[in-house]
């Protein structure tokens, strides 16, 4: 477990490409090895250990993850996710060459029925929404475009639906249409990476409202970005509504 951050309720990993963030009893995930970090540290051999999740990362996608030792703390982040206050800036490898140099791609998306995917699809659906990222080119390398994505809604595989259905599929991205290869190769499909990183993580404090601002390194595998573009400023969070007295 690589742990970027721990104070009090508030745990930051770095989750590992092709991790499950959670599984059903008996499968490895970014939740079960935080359990067992817990456990370590609080001296527990064994026994009930409550972790909340406040989001997830797709299984093949790498990067910043916040879990919450207790069920207030999960909840205050929760919120943060749900009212829009996290800043959250991804890097992402893609096929092609990405013009403009910056912008902005706006969909709608849904998720297929009865389908582990989600597509780009008419605005007018019931099922659509609204789907808004912002990117910018940081770099090129070996015929593909390295991008930093910064998040405005969090949907369903929201970076890799949008990047494919605009024509650039991120790396390794089988489900959406990539046919490159990226990182180690798994007899299981599935235990893949993609060239999809969770690079930056920007919130508050569930307990003490200080802000926390979360670089998590880029996986070994990773190639070099050439003469990388001046990274993006740290995002401010909205204030959002008044937190609740402790």
């Amino acid at each position: 477990l690589e742990v970027l951050y721990h104070e009090g309720p508030c745990l930051v990993i770095n989750k590992p490409g092709g991790l499950l963030t959670q599984a059903p009893p008996g499968i490895d995930s970014a939740e079960v090895r935080a359990k067992d970090y817990f456990r370590s540290r609080e001296g527990k051999e064994e026994g009930n250990i409550y972790l909340g999740v406040p989001h997830r990362l797709d299984r093949p996608v790498s990067g910043a993850l916040v879990l919450a030792r207790h069920a207030r703390a999960a909840n205050r982040l929760s919120e943060q996710f749900s009212e829009r206050r996290v800043g959250k800036i991804y890097w992402a490898l893609v096929t092609g060459k990405v013009e403009p140099a910056e912008g902005t791609w706006c969909d709608s998306v849904r998720k297929i029925p009865d389908e582990p995917r989600a597509e780009v699809c008419s605005k007018f659906l019931p099922d659509a929404r609204e789907a808004v990222l912002h990117y910018r080119v940081l770099g090129e390398i070996e015929g593909a475009t390295w991008l930093e994505v910064r998040l405005e809604t969090g949907r369903m595989h929201q970076v890799r639906v949008q990047s494919s259905a605009h024509g650039h599929a991120v790396l390794g991205d089988e489900q959406y249409g990539s046919t490159i290869p990226f990182g180690p190769q798994t007899e299981d499909p599935r235990a893949r990476w993609i060239a999809l990183h969770a690079q930056r993580l920007q919130f508050k404090h569930p307990m003490t409202k200080a802000p926390i601002d979360i670089v998590a390194p880029l996986p070994t595998y990773w190639p070099q970005l050439p003469e990388p573009n001046k990274p993006s400023e740290p995002i401010e969070p909205s204030p959002g509504p008044a937190a609740p007295p402790e």
